[in-house]
């Protein structure tokens, strides 16, 4: 049986701000606790994967850079997906139709979301990202892609509210919330002696019960519209061929496929840093 992980990094157990969910810079002193915090859920992960049955193991390192994963601290038997490249599946890239169960780990909540801790949605500069309409985040985005490869999504770990935000969209998830919002940087946190046995206990029995949940795809053809905080960040992207501009703050793209309406979506995103870089 094949599993893949994909493991964000604001979701994970004991972090709730930039200052450790970063990278290895002065503004990010705590960002080596929060690699071993990280790795310390995927293994958890990982263990409760095995004990379903796992015989192969996918992880898609997906926060940031996606260097963050410490892959010698990693359980055994595992393949790691790091760095950035030329894919095009995003967070979710390494999956295909050959899996049979897919993973979200440290995944948070989408822009917006009241008590989400460091609740946005792929960059701070994005107000609102809607999938037809629907207001919606990583977690919607991420399980699309697996569900256009037929892989049902059966598990996610993150705060509460993201948790919840997976529960409604997807029937039978199973879930691991680790910390309870109490803001965007303020959080009660479960101690790693317990998150880790919940994230591997709750990863066994959603895979065993992965025949009860469906794989979940936007319908196609799929509308993704972005609203983005300033101007400047939309001038860019509004340069692609495929984007439609709204108004000053907002870019909208329309396939027939949701994986190229999500893999122009990423691509608005990085035209949006440009737009931020080219100011002044």
């Amino acid at each position: 049986m094949k599993v893949y992980i994909s493991a964000d990094i604001e979701g994970i157990t004991g972090l709730v701000s930039w200052s450790q969910c970063g990278r290895g810079d002065s503004q990010h002193w705590d960002f080596p606790f929060a690699r071993r915090m990280m790795t310390h859920d995927v293994n958890a992960a990982i263990r409760g994967a095995k004990a379903a049955g796992a015989t192969e193991i996918v992880i898609k390192d997906s926060h940031g850079n996606s260097k963050n994963l410490l892959i010698d601290e990693l359980e055994p038997d595992v393949h790691l997906v790091s760095g950035h490249g030329s894919g095009i599946d995003g967070m979710m890239q390494g999956i295909d139709e050959s899996f049979d169960a897919a993973l979200l780990v440290g995944y948070h909540a989408m822009a917006g979301t009241s008590a989400g801790i460091m609740e946005h949605t792929i960059t701070g500069g994005v107000h609102r990202l809607r999938i037809n309409g629907i207001p919606s985040g990583e977690i919607a985005l991420s399980a699309g892609v697996a569900g256009r490869y037929r892989v049902p999504l059966v598990f996610i770990s993150s705060d509460e509210a993201g948790c919840a935000e997976a529960a409604a969209r997807i029937h039978g998830i199973g879930v691991a919330p680790v910390k309870r919002g109490l803001g965007r940087y303020m959080g009660e946190c479960l101690h790693p002696s317990e998150t880790g046995p919940m994230i591997e206990e709750s990863v066994t029995k959603a895979i065993q019960n992965r025949a009860h949940v469906q794989p979940w795809l936007p319908s196609e053809p799929t509308t993704i519209t972005v609203e983005f905080n300033r101007s400047e960040e939309a001038d860019m992207g509004a340069k692609l061929f495929f984007a439609d501009r709204l108004d000053a703050y907002t870019l909208e793209v329309k396939f027939d496929s949701y994986l190229l309406a999500h893999r122009a979506c990423w691509n608005l995103m990085a035209m949006s840093a440009q737009g931020i870089a080219a100011q002044g």
